[in-house]
């Protein structure tokens, strides 16, 4: 199953952004989605997650500003960003976890994309 990430660039603080996620290949289910992001020289941190029944998480620091939400028809996962802060720059990857067609469990990363706010 691969992952395929769209949507980032460069943005001035408090603008908008939306990141796309689009998973490929044999996939029976998917049950969990989540957003992580990554600056150099920290770990990869979780932005958002939302499981198959539709419950979501975010991290304190996007709570009220980030929204994350799913096509199951499309296998996609997306990120509204609003209210972006210069703090919210990284490179943000998604994840996918599941059951391919071949009823093997997989787990797969897109290839991240890069967020930048600045003035």
């Amino acid at each position: 199953v691969q992952l395929q990430a769209s949507g980032g660039g460069l943005v001035q603080p408090g603008g908008s952004l939306r990141l796309s996620c689009a998973a490929s290949g044999v996939i029976a289910s998917i049950n969990y989605m989540g957003w992580y992001r990554q600056v150099p020289g920290k770990q990869r941190e979780l932005v958002a997650a939302v499981v198959s029944g539709g419950s979501t998480n975010y991290a304190d620091s996007v709570k009220g500003r980030f929204t994350i939400s799913r096509d199951n028809a499309r296998n996609t996962v997306y990120l509204q960003m609003n209210s972006l802060k210069a703090e919210d720059t990284a490179v943000y990857y998604c994840n996918a976890e599941g059951t391919t067609g071949w009823s093997e469990q997989f787990s797969s990363w897109g290839q991240g994309t890069l967020v930048t706010v600045s003035s």
